[in-house]
């Protein structure tokens, strides 16, 4: 039944114009309309595997592979959001049975399907507000690591921003020096903050590329910066440079993922979640060797 449904997808891909002349285009059709494995894909464009992969993640920042993962994934969410069955819904996004997105799906979704169709209910996130170098912080963690380091002096809106980010989760506010779990990780966090070098658990969940993203930027070295066609390419998706832009603004950990290191090509700031002051103030500082004062 897949094999039939997938030679329909095909057919359809090759004819529907713009997709013809142009191979990898193509590929992301087929994709987008079934599941074809890769020798399949590779013979129905024309290219090798070895050409298809290269060319296919150059162009779009994701392996044929982990293309046809997100567009599954992405799949899978909107049906959740929208309440559906689950059972149905892993189905209709081309999931053959429920241990597949367990193994593949839940890690990126940050949470099992149930849990992330509710908006995290019966998830176990504890925070609390810390004041650091850079002002008042949010850090929020759940048992994986941190989940959300926000700034501003708000403290309302704060907490705001972490309920529209876990709607359902049981959220635990405690004061950090007296909860042994949380206590180091806000000291780490605060380390981090103030320019020292200290390792951070992290909680990251995104999409495989915004992970790949994020990756990037924590290697980064510190006093430098990179502009998102640099960071892109990279990447091995120098076409990408977009897409970079929206995994940054995405990052939900400020500093500790150091989004604040990439900037325009002309060497203007571009965006920053947190502000363009605080964006300026962390470069300057780094770039002068200091931790902020």
């Amino acid at each position: 039944m897949r094999v039939a449904e997938n030679g329909k997808a095909q057919r359809r891909a090759r004819a529907e114009g713009p997709a013809a002349g142009d191979p990898l285009e193509q590929a992301r059709r087929l994709l987008d309309a079934g599941e074809p494995g890769l020798a399949e894909l590779s013979a129905a464009v024309g290219l090798s595997v070895s050409h298809l992969q290269r060319s296919f993640r150059r162009r779009f920042g994701l392996s044929p592979a982990d293309y046809l993962a997100q567009r599954k994934l992405g799949s899978l969410r909107a049906s959740l959001r929208e309440g559906r069955d689950i059972s149905a819904a892993l189905y209709d996004a081309g999931y053959g049975s429920p241990s597949r997105v367990y193994e593949t799906g839940a890690a990126r979704l940050g949470m099992t399907p149930a849990r992330y169709r509710a908006g995290g209910d019966g998830e176990d996130v504890r925070w609390s507000l810390v004041y650091t170098v850079l002002g008042q912080a949010l850090v929020a963690t759940t048992q994986r690591g941190i989940c959300m380091v926000e700034l501003g002096e708000d403290a309302d809106a704060l907490e705001a921003r972490l309920r529209d980010e876990f709607p359902r989760a049981r959220l635990q506010r405690v004061d950090a020096g007296r909860d042994e779990f949380l206590a180091p990780r806000v000291r780490a966090v605060a380390e981090a903050l103030a320019g020292n070098a200290v390792e951070v658990p992290l909680a990251l969940v995104g999409t495989a590329f915004q992970k790949r993203v994020w990756d990037a930027l924590m290697k980064i070295p510190s006093g430098q910066t990179r502009s998102y066609a640099e960071l892109a390419a990279s990447l091995g998706a120098p076409r990408a440079a977009r897409a970079v832009a929206s995994a940054c603004a995405r990052n939900r950990v400020a500093v500790v993922v150091p989004c604040h290191r990439v900037i325009r090509g002309d060497g203007s700031l571009g965006g920053y979640r947190w502000g363009p002051d605080v964006k300026r103030g962390l470069l300057a500082r780094e770039s002068s060797g200091q931790a902020p004062a």
